[in-house]
């Protein structure tokens, strides 16, 4: 059964928000898009908009309540995630500012993680999470 909400912002493709199979929920790839604008909070931009700093934490906070949306358009919450997969674009200054925001969430929880670098995503966004929830 696929989940797709207005209240998170449209996927970027063909692919629907998430995916229930069984008791597993699996989230598509998220990032920090606000759903009503579709502007990137925590992106700066020069004059003419192109992409010239980003704040982590601040991006890292809008892909998580994203996620909670579609989590709870499934019927779940973030307390069922199991398993998330990180996607950062600069692992080297983001790496421990975006542990901070995801600990915040997470920490509690214990979902299993792999964090990897990406040279960038499809959007001008600097952080991506994909995770799998579990409920009964």
């Amino acid at each position: 059964m696929k989940f797709e909400t207005e209240k998170a912002p449209p996927p970027v493709g063909p692919y629907p928000h998430a995916r229930r199979v069984g008791n597993l929920i699996f989230v598509s790839g998220m990032g920090p898009r606000k759903p009503d604008t579709h502007k990137i909070p925590g992106t700066f931009t020069d004059a003419e908009g192109n992409v010239v700093a980003h704040d982590i934490e601040v991006q890292t906070e809008s892909t998580i309540e994203n996620i909670k949306l579609v989590l709870e358009e499934a019927g779940a919450s973030l307390e069922n995630v199991v398993d998330v997969t990180c996607f950062l674009t600069n692992m080297k200054d983001d790496f421990k500012k975006f542990n901070k925001v995801y600990g915040r969430y997470f920490e509690n929880i214990g979902p299993t993680r792999t964090t990897v670098e990406v040279k960038s995503l499809p959007t001008p966004i600097c952080v991506e999470l994909k995770c799998i929830a579990w409920v009964d």
